[in-house]
């Protein structure tokens, strides 16, 4: 079976795409599978509209990877009744189109817990790009952690417009700290080179996002909200094999093992305590992670 991955923007972005590409990858020693690979398409309806007929056109399965996918695939997955949809990051579904939910808030809720916790001037911050459904829920989760431990501190968020300029993100970010943060949550893919500059050069700290950035630069991250894309890539491409088209959208979170928040070794004990008690509550069902947001807006 010929399926393809569609991804939209930078496909080796150190976040997101990058982790939805691993999943892809793996499911390539699936049997049966023939694994395309389109990337680069600009964030753009006629484009992506364009690309993703001509891939539907050539293949038995298309996944879109990114929410993107929620306002076009339907459209064009009732051309190709014959075809196989999926989006991973989706919230719609239909006779031939699955959607998987990897659930970013909850790992965005307890960034915004972290962020509470260690901010030295009652000030934090959120920066993303593209204003897509999982970005908005993600921003919306990020606030409410905040004010689930800091009622009143106030939160600088925005969307800049870009997930992969970092000229941009660089910008937005020193404006932020300029404005007094000095813990800012990004949720972003190649655009995130430019917060990390801004972080360095202003001193303050960053919570990632999709992948571990703990792990990676630990004097500049001090959590990520961690994000298994990958793992609704493959669960999308192994449905999609087995001929099993989900008539429900399938939520992966806490419970599921594919959203978590990793810390960097500076983190209190305490606190890595109180956000793993928190995760825990998250998981069980009784934290409910707010998905909408209609609060004021930070801009340059």
């Amino acid at each position: 079976m010929k399926i393809t991955a569609f991804f939209v923007g930078t496909l080796h972005d150190n976040g997101f795409n990058s982790r939805a590409l691993a999943g892809a990858e793996r499911t390539r020693a699936l049997p049966g599978a023939q694994i395309e690979i389109v990337s680069g398409v600009p964030f753009d309806l006629a484009d992506m509209l364009e690309a993703l007929n001509f891939a539907a056109a050539h293949s038995d399965g298309v996944v879109f990877i990114g929410g993107q996918g929620n306002q076009i695939t339907p459209q064009i997955a009732s051309l190709y009744p014959d075809r196989r949809f999926a989006i991973v990051q989706g919230e719609v579904t239909a006779a031939n189109l699955a959607s998987y939910d990897v659930l970013q808030e909850q790992s965005a809720f307890l960034a915004g817990c972290l962020a509470a916790r260690m901010t030295k001037t009652g000030t934090v911050a959120h920066l993303s790009g593209h204003r897509v459904t999982p970005g908005l829920k993600g921003r919306a989760a990020f606030v409410a952690g905040v004010r689930h431990l800091a009622p009143q501190m106030p939160v600088l968020t925005g969307f800049c417009g870009t997930q992969d300029d970092s000229t941009v993100t660089e910008n937005w970010a020193l404006a932020q700290a300029a404005a007094g943060t000095d813990v800012l949550f990004t949720m972003l893919n190649a655009a995130r080179d430019g917060a990390v500059a801004a972080c360095r050069a202003s001193g303050i700290r960053q919570i990632g996002n999709a992948t571990d950035w703990c792990a990676v630069d630990p004097a500049v991250f001090v959590g990520s909200a961690v994000a298994q894309i990958d793992l609704g890539v493959e669960r999308a491409i192994a449905d999609m094999l087995a001929g099993r088209t989900p008539g429900a959208v399938v939520p992966l979170g806490l419970a599921q093992g594919a959203v978590s928040l990793t810390l960097a070794p500076d983190v209190p004990a305490a606190v890595a305590e109180e956000m793993a008690q928190i995760a825990t509550r998250i998981a069980e069902g009784t934290l409910p992670v707010p998905t909408r947001y209609t609060g004021p807006e930070f801009t340059l």
